[in-house]
């Protein structure tokens, strides 16, 4: 199925940015957040109407960037939150996996355990080399915590080895 039926928007994107996780990082910001979280830094970013659908000419030339960019050290997906539309964000990181076999970063407000519990949130977990879960509390924000902003989130890494019968996932 063409990348356009699943309704991604893409709010931006970042070509490298060293704010989204380890290393250099090739960003994608897509549209759409159920959470609401009070303090959120990006609340234009719940409306899932809100920037470009992401069809195959532009995942072709995002996935062309990443191979082209010997200094990236992987791909991070923010939003909004990309589970949003986990079918959408399914698609999306596969295609990029397969392509590039890049390292995966995801932000999520979902705590994995609200993942793992919820079937229609687990595919995208198979792509996902680093989960960076829950919902952002104001009351918990610290400046100082890497690549999250409040104490509660959690850096994930392999969260698909949480899946039932998981395995590793192919790289490329």
């Amino acid at each position: 199925m063409p990348i356009q039926e699943y309704g991604l928007r893409i709010l931006r994107e970042y070509s490298e940015t060293i704010s989204d996780g380890d290393g250099v990082r090739y960003s994608i910001y897509l549209a759409g957040c159920r959470h609401r979280c009070p303090g959120c830094h990006n609340p234009q970013s719940w409306a899932p109407d809100q920037g470009t659908l992401l069809d195959e000419q532009q995942l072709h030339r995002i996935i062309n960037a990443i191979q082209n960019d010997r200094f990236l050290d992987g791909i991070t997906v923010s939003g909004g939150d990309p589970f949003f539309n986990p079918e959408g964000l399914t698609a999306l990181l596969q295609a990029i996996k397969q392509a590039t076999g890049t390292n995966v970063w995801c932000y999520t407000g979902y705590t994995l355990e609200e993942i793992l519990d919820s079937p229609p949130l687990q595919p995208p977990l198979r792509y996902i080399d680093v989960l960076v879960d829950g919902r952002y509390e104001a009351a918990l924000a610290d400046p100082n915590l890497p690549f999250r902003g409040s104490s509660n989130q959690r850096i994930i890494r392999d969260p698909w080895a949480y899946l039932p019968g998981a395995t590793p996932p192919r790289k490329g």
